[in-house]
């Protein structure tokens, strides 16, 4: 697979022009997405089948969960409660 440069791209750009980024890619071209002049995403071609990618064809893999759920530690809560019906019609009174 030929390597190019990758296109810096923003992310409305790339929406708005979708199909033709994606026919680059489809050609080997990589493609940066930025998000306010921050890098947030890569787009590039899949590995062909049996490559480094092993799903080849665009196809997902299921990859296992890093952490089990009941191993996962939650925060405490913040020992506070809040109306939140109480919060909003004080709010609302204070827009008047």
């Amino acid at each position: 697979m030929k390597e190019t440069k990758p296109h810096r791209v923003g992310i409305a750009a790339f929406k708005a022009r979708l199909s033709a980024y994606l026919r680059g890619v489809r050609r080997g071209e990589a493609i940066t997405l930025y998000d306010r002049n921050m890098p947030v995403a890569r787009v590039v071609p899949v590995e062909p089948e049996g490559g480094a990618g092993g799903g080849g064809g665009g196809a997902l893999r299921v990859r296992e969960a890093m952490t089990r759920p009941r191993d996962v530690v939650l925060p405490r809560p913040l020992g506070r409660t809040i109306d939140s019906l109480e919060a909003l019609l004080e709010e609302r009174q204070g827009e008047r």
